[in-house]
């Protein structure tokens, strides 16, 4: 039977489950085996989800250190987005998560739309996600590149300079290429529009 803690702070409210194979290292660090965590609101609502095989806590700094990582992020009741990576830090209160190393975002409802980048780093009281490092969105239709981006609640994806964009072709290769300073993505329209302050937009197109 999975030992519950709960985890009494300030808002939002945490419960965290995990299997009893809790080994302390000493009086300030905690090794957990199988850890599975779940954030809620102070209304109740779940933020988000947490697995991992395993994670350390540190008493003292109130953070944990988690690996392999899987998180569930929540609208409602339902998964928005399903978010890995090879390494994780959760601290502030269980308030502040960054993600790194390998990190893969999926999003729910759309088909094959998957962000990648190097870390993802989200404050939960604030309402955008922020990428950083060989940013990469892909589905069926287009590719964009990017250094970094930051996805808002309202599904926008804004893409920094320098960004790439292409129009995925056929079997024989891609057919349309934009390089621009700044782009942003709609996730629910899949519309894109590009933003230039100094440099012009520059398009190619393949034949």
């Amino acid at each position: 039977m999975n030992r519950i803690y709960k985890l009494i702070s300030f808002f939002p409210i945490f419960i965290l489950g995990c299997t009893p194979n809790v080994i302390e290292e000493n009086k300030v660090k905690q090794k957990i085996d199988s850890l599975d965590m779940d954030i809620f609101s102070n209304k109740g609502e779940k933020i988000y989800s947490i697995t991992s095989p395993y994670s350390s806590f540190d008493k003292n700094k109130q953070k944990f250190q988690l690996q392999k990582t899987i998180i569930n992020i929540f609208n409602g009741e339902e998964i928005k987005y399903i978010i890995k990576s090879d390494e994780s830090t959760l601290s502030n209160n269980n308030k502040f998560l960054e993600l790194k190393g390998n990190v893969k975002l999926k999003t729910i409802g759309q088909d094959e739309d998957i962000l990648h980048a190097d870390n993802f780093i989200w404050n939960i009281d604030e309402i955008n996600y922020l990428l950083r490092g060989n940013i990469r969105f892909e589905n069926k239709n287009i590719i964009l590149n990017s250094a970094k981006a930051k996805l808002g609640s309202d599904n926008i994806i804004e893409f920094f300079n320098p960004v790439k964009y292409v129009i995925k072709g056929n079997k024989n290769g891609d057919k349309y290429e934009i390089n621009s300073e700044n782009a942003q993505y709609n996730i629910k329209t899949e519309s894109v529009s590009f933003k230039a302050k100094e440099k012009r937009v520059r398009s190619i197109i393949y034949f």
